[in-house]
């Protein structure tokens, strides 16, 4: 026969009492238990005068020795009172956003490149066009420097036709 030690729901709607049992692993939560142990009211304050958790220790040891296991939450106050050795959990993978949050995550990203980009791009045209504005004043001016220099040529060769 499998044996847990675990806790049974006792109190009232929204009112949570828990009794520490040990039971065969078969029958149900609130159901039929070999013996009560210990009692867990998670209603007193963690840091307050009053206890929390009760424990009969001995009878504890005793079950221990007899091949029952503790839950998870059970073997935290049996860590807790020294007497289950219980290894801390790491999962790393609780604590990241869902699939969908991470998609719109990604798509948010998405979206901010390319927002950068046409920034950039704006950037590189307004660049792009002060330069040609800047070009176009001395290329004016060149242009008007060589018709100058040009006509005077037209005449020579208007007088050299003659």
């Amino acid at each position: 026969m499998a044996l847990k030690i675990r806790l049974a729901r006792a109190g009232s709607k929204k009112r949570p009492y828990y009794h520490v049992v040990i039971a065969d692993v078969r029958s149900p939560r609130d159901g039929r238990f070999i013996e009560q142990v210990g009692a867990w009211n998670p209603m007193l304050p963690k840091d307050g005068e009053a206890k929390r958790v009760t424990l009969n220790e001995d009878r504890i040891k005793h079950w221990l020795e007899m091949g029952a296991q503790p839950t998870d939450r059970v073997a935290r106050f049996l860590d807790e009172a020294g007497l289950v050795k219980r290894e801390a959990r790491n999962n790393p993978n609780k604590a990241l956003p869902g699939k969908a949050a991470q998609e719109r995550v990604a798509m948010k990203q998405q979206k901010e490149e390319e927002a950068k980009a046409a920034a950039e791009a704006a950037e590189e045209e307004k660049k792009a066009a002060a330069a040609a504005a800047a070009e176009a004043p001395a290329e004016e001016a060149a242009a008007e420097e060589a018709p100058a220099e040009e006509a005077p040529a037209a005449e020579e060769e208007t007088a050299t036709a003659e």
